[in-house]
């Protein structure tokens, strides 16, 4: 994806979440770089779920050679915020306001995919709470869970 690409205010408050998720995935606008940082991007987005794939680089690592509890909680935010995103309506914009992750089991950068999927519990006026699950893509086991809080606002400046 080109780092050149850029999304004004303007041009967010024209459109729904889920439009605005729909331009991440095709290229139409430049995705979070904390994603391309962490070695995850956001894959797949419905109204009230959405998904992230990526694997655990070396370079997030604790000292044991595990992910770093950072990293689960990077995939897992994104996941929770971009659930609330896909329902908002045009204008709208989202922040976490809180967060919450449960890592039931050690990850090592051996390569393993993973899927981070958020599910929108609740999408109001002015908070939204989603739900997301971490789970092997070959394994199917579960190695995190989040809960979030969000807040929901007008977007500044149009």
């Amino acid at each position: 994806m080109p780092n050149d690409l850029k999304l004004t205010h303007a041009d967010a408050a024209q459109m729904d979440g889920i439009r605005f998720l729909h331009g991440i995935i095709d290229g139409t606008f430049p995705g979070p770089s904390i994603a391309g940082t962490l070695g995850f991007g956001l894959v797949r987005a419905e109204p009230g779920e959405v998904v992230f794939e990526g694997q655990v680089p070396e370079s997030a690592l604790n000292p044991f050679g595990f992910a770093h509890g950072g990293w689960f909680g990077a995939i897992l935010d994104s996941a929770l915020g971009c659930a609330v995103q896909s329902r908002l309506k045009a204008g709208q914009m989202y922040t976490t306001l809180e967060y919450k992750i449960n890592i039931i089991r050690p990850l090592q950068p051996n390569g393993k995919q993973m899927r981070a999927t958020g599910r929108a519990l609740h999408v109001g006026r002015t908070t939204g709470v989603a739900e997301s699950v971490l789970c092997g893509i070959d394994d199917g086991k579960t190695y995190a869970i989040g809960t979030t809080t969000c807040s929901i606002f007008a977007i500044p400046g149009v």
